[in-house]
């Protein structure tokens, strides 16, 4: 078993030396978090992850969730670990003063958000999934209501949920039919069923309040009809929770995360559901896309984080397992070398910090913008505004198509030995494919970059993005170890905007579903490019630090992040010239292809 599973270096570099976290500090709500508070702060997550969360990880895949005598019960370690984040403040930690929060910078928050998941991606999906609905609760939801359920969901007693998903509608929210019918006492009676529920049901918490979507009696049809309602399992009745007719018919059997319960729900079916409506009549879904952006950069830190899992148990494994000679070497009495001084074993390595870290990197610029949307004033917060919008597709999608890369090249590395339980990267392998799934598929993402995101605000947000990049550039042409880097991701971004503008054309020229058609493609053609402008972000901080590093590990370090920007640049993103040709291709395979030609 590995014994590190994340780089809390690398955050504090992120932090401090990228991103200048702590100058977040000149906004009165985080006047608190100085750079002692940002490092106490780490340190604490870090203790967490070590005491309630990784110790637990290879044993709640083996003792899974499961349905016994009618109740959903989850590994014993599930309850102390969310009563560790509901004491220490952690559910409630961005929240205000006022409300029992820390008013903790969300920058610093998904630093420790991080930490917890590369330590244990089953266990703090449970808190933190109450916290999103938490949030949503104390923006929308009336006093009386904030007041019944949000105390003892930060307090780690109840859990929270997000309650979508339809058997016949799947993403499609529009096409929901969940009902809820007003009744004279200031409730509503909900009716339906609810499939893939995060953290639908468990014996970790003494009850789960589910934010569900459902449709009002004589609302309009498709998303405009569309309402949220806070709907308990159990509901209060002169102070006895007594149960509310929501009922699990049962939880599914998952390729991974099995620690963690996705139920199907029927709600209702004795006509003894109450909801109560959270904000107006049909404005739900505009709510829900509050906990849905926060959940989809939740998703992007969880599979990096577990991508992190991997790759330390991957790089304890090569610094230890001894096997072969270099190709040069052909004398058999020597010894053998251990795998990492194998080249391809390195650049699988490479690949996967390169992946990792850089995730890490956009995950919390993303993280500074949303800070900076919330808190900024003027100019400076519309460009986080948009920059955050912009980016957040390339946020949720790249960790989890890519980390589930790096996890399999972390199995390669162990050879046979990765792919038998002996060794926990089969596992994590199993717990990442999942995220490419949550908060909407990686298709989904693509259309919403390319069919919405790039061209909002007339271009505005496209626009500011390039000129992020320019601006990168420019800082490193004045190093001449950068220089090579910076002129091929000025000349990839180039390039990336020339094709962005020929789809414009088809855009205007064509049916919408011949523009989209590769809108996939375009996301990762985006990603990479995004991944290239923060590694070379990383790469002007190392190298402006080098000179003075302090002792051979702080050089080395250094050194090593402008070697994996390096990588990075050399390796991946040459792959944006194939996805180039492809994008600008007049030949549209998948438009001609039918359903009978798949037979």
């Amino acid at each position: 078993m590995a014994t590190q599973y994340i780089s809390t270096r690398h955050l504090r570099f992120l932090l401090h030396e990228v991103l200048d976290a702590p100058a977040l500090q000149r906004f009165p709500y985080f006047e608190a978090y100085d750079r002692d508070a940002f490092d106490m702060t780490l340190d604490a997550a870090k203790q967490i992850g070590d005491t309630y969360l990784f110790p637990f990880y290879t044993a709640m895949d083996k003792d899974k969730a499961h349905v016994e005598n009618g109740e959903v019960k989850v590994h014993a370690s599930v309850r102390p670990a969310l009563q560790a984040f509901g004491e220490g403040g952690w559910i409630s930690s961005t929240d205000s003063f006022d409300a029992g929060g820390q008013q903790m910078p969300l920058t610093l928050f998904n630093s420790a958000l991080m930490i917890f998941y590369a330590a244990n991606s089953n266990t703090p999906p449970h808190a933190f999934l109450t916290q999103g609905a938490a949030h949503l609760l104390r923006s929308f939801a009336s006093a009386e209501l904030q007041e019944r359920f949000v105390p003892l969901m930060y307090a780690g007693q109840w859990q929270g949920t997000m309650a979508l998903t339809e058997p016949q509608a799947g993403s499609s929210l529009s096409d929901i039919v969940s009902t809820a019918t007003p009744h004279p006492d200031g409730y509503f009676q909900i009716k339906g069923q609810k499939i893939f529920i995060s953290g639908g049901d468990h014996n970790a918490v003494e009850n789960v309040v589910h934010l569900m979507l459902a449709r009002i009696e004589g609302a309009p049809a498709g998303a405009k009809g569309i309402s949220l309602f806070a709907v308990p399992k159990l509901r209060d009745e002169d102070g006895q929770l007594v149960s509310n007719d929501v009922i699990t018919a049962g939880i599914y059997g998952k390729m991974g995360q099995k620690g963690y319960v996705a139920a199907h729900l029927q709600i209702g079916e004795n006509d003894n559901c109450r909801g109560w409506l959270v904000g107006e009549p049909n404005r739900g879904l505009s709510y829900m896309f509050q906990m849905m952006n926060e959940a989809r950069i939740g998703t992007g830190l969880m599979a990096a984080a577990t991508a992190s899992g991997a790759y330390y148990a991957a790089l304890e494994y090569a610094r230890q397992r001894p096997q072969g000679r270099h190709p040069s070497n052909k004398d058999l009495s020597l010894p053998q070398v251990l795998i990492i001084e194998h080249a391809d074993v390195r650049r699988m390595l490479l690949l996967q910090k390169a992946v990792i870290e850089g995730s890490f990197a956009l995950l919390l610029q993303c993280s500074l913008y949303a800070d900076l949307e919330k808190h900024a004033q003027g100019p400076e917060q519309r460009k986080a505004h948009l920059l955050l919008e912009l980016l957040t597709p390339i946020a949720k999608s790249y960790p989890s198509e890519m980390g589930t890369l790096a996890v399999s090249n972390a199995m390669q590395c162990l050879g046979g030995a990765g792919y038998c339980d002996d060794f926990p990267i089969e596992q994590y392998y199993r717990d990442i494919r999942v995220n490419a799934i949550y908060e909407g598929t990686t298709g989904i993402h693509g259309l919403d970059l390319l069919g919405r995101k790039v061209m909002m605000e007339n271009g505005e947000a496209a626009a500011l993005f390039a000129q992020e990049i320019s601006e990168t550039v420019g800082q490193a042409m004045q190093a001449d170890t950068l220089r090579n880097m910076a002129i091929a991701l000025g000349d990839a971004a180039g390039n990336l905007q020339k094709v962005t503008m020929h789809l414009f054309g088809i855009a205007r020229n064509e049916r919408a579903e011949v523009f989209l058609a590769d809108a996939t493609l375009f996301l990762e053609y985006f990603g990479i490019v995004t991944i290239a402008w923060q590694w070379l972000r990383m790469a002007v901080a190392a190298q402006r630090a080098l000179p003075d590093a302090a002792g051979e590990q702080e050089k080395a370090f250094y050194e090593g992040k402008i070697l994996t920007a390096q990588y990075f640049i050399e390796y991946e993103l040459p792959k944006t010239k194939g996805l180039h040709q492809r994008l600008s291709s007049p030949e549209r395979v998948t438009m001609r292809t039918a359903s009978e030609h798949l037979d």
